[in-house]
């Protein structure tokens, strides 16, 4: 693998997105953050990982099956010499043998290779050898979208599918962190809806003003909250005017939380496929940040994703 050609093809790849432009170059200028890469048996996750690894964004840790890794590596033309491989027997055991990793300090990122996620999530969520904390993880997209003048953070686009009040707090607290780690002070979180105004027969709306009441009593903190907010007065300040809501938030969002997964993810893929946005991905509130790229994820989107943990990852010791 050419290093030098990867970094030109990731310049390019971001020439019309200058946030991700930053996030990458950011990326490089950081230490190489120790990451296991959990089952890497797939041309395109252990390329990507490998590729994260020669440009010292990740020092990666191949975990699973050593034939399955080395038969993948010489069917596609990776040459993974010099990085460690962790023997498992399987992909469960690769799961378990990645988070007792991060639990013993040895990494400070997971990097989802050709495991279903949902064994992957077991192993972090399990209630005694996981790595879950007191809030519920959840997914966020970061999207740099040519006609927004800023990143926007979207979630939750692919875990929690309808998140109730409790978790909906937990997923905002998840994304205020990862948008405070990129050195937004305050974010601006617009509560999503299909109106502005608070209607009983419509749920996200009675959720978006209790999570307001509850930033106003302190139970959500780092963070401005209105809603509910539709998606244009979320994201632009004419229609919010226009509609009369005076709000900080109104216009200038920088943290989408959609009503539920569907709505979010169909927010988010339009935005890529559409509006020519580039997207980076992270799971947050876990211990360590969980790169989850899926398997149509370009090159680019999973390099882009590793400078996204890179900046939520504890710095090693």
């Amino acid at each position: 693998m050419d290093t030098q050609a990867l970094h030109q093809e990731i310049l390019q790849s971001t020439a019309d997105h200058p946030h991700m432009r930053r996030l990458y170059e950011q990326a490089l200028l950081r230490p190489a953050m120790p990451t296991a890469v959990v089952h890497p048996a797939s041309p395109d996750s252990l390329e990507g990982a490998v590729a994260a690894h020669r440009l010292g964004m990740i020092q990666a840790i191949l975990v699973g099956p050593k034939h399955k890794i080395r038969d993948c590596a010489s069917a596609a033309g990776v040459d993974i010499s010099g990085i460690e491989i962790r023997i498992t027997e399987h992909s469960h055991q690769a799961a378990e043998t990645a988070v007792a990793m991060v639990r013993s300090g040895e990494v400070t990122a997971l990097m989802k290779g050709s495991i279903a996620t949902d064994e992957l999530l077991g192993a972090v969520l399990d209630k005694t050898r996981g790595i879950r904390t007191e809030r519920r993880i959840s997914h966020v997209f970061f999207l740099d979208v040519p006609s927004y003048p800023k990143p926007l953070y979207i979630t939750d686009a692919a875990i929690n599918i309808h998140p109730d009040l409790r978790t909906k707090k937990d997923i905002i607290i998840n994304a205020v962190q990862l948008a405070q780690s990129m050195g937004l002070s305050l974010p601006k979180v617009a509560i999503l809806s299909a109106v502005e105004k608070v209607k009983p027969e419509i749920p996200s709306t009675i959720d978006a003003a209790a999570l307001c009441k509850m930033a106003d009593r302190g139970q959500i903190t780092g963070a401005l909250l209105d809603g509910p907010l539709a998606i244009d007065n979320a994201i632009n300040l004419e229609a919010a005017n226009s509609k009369g809501i005076a709000s900080p938030v109104a216009g200038d969002a920088d943290i989408l939380l959609a009503p539920d997964l569907e709505a979010g993810n169909i927010l988010a893929k339009q935005l890529i496929y559409l509006g020519n946005a580039q997207a980076a991905g992270l799971l947050v509130g876990a211990r360590v940040p969980i790169m989850l790229t899926s398997r149509a994820e370009k090159m680019a989107g999973r390099l882009l994703s590793c400078a996204l943990a890179q900046a939520l990852a504890p710095v090693p010791l």
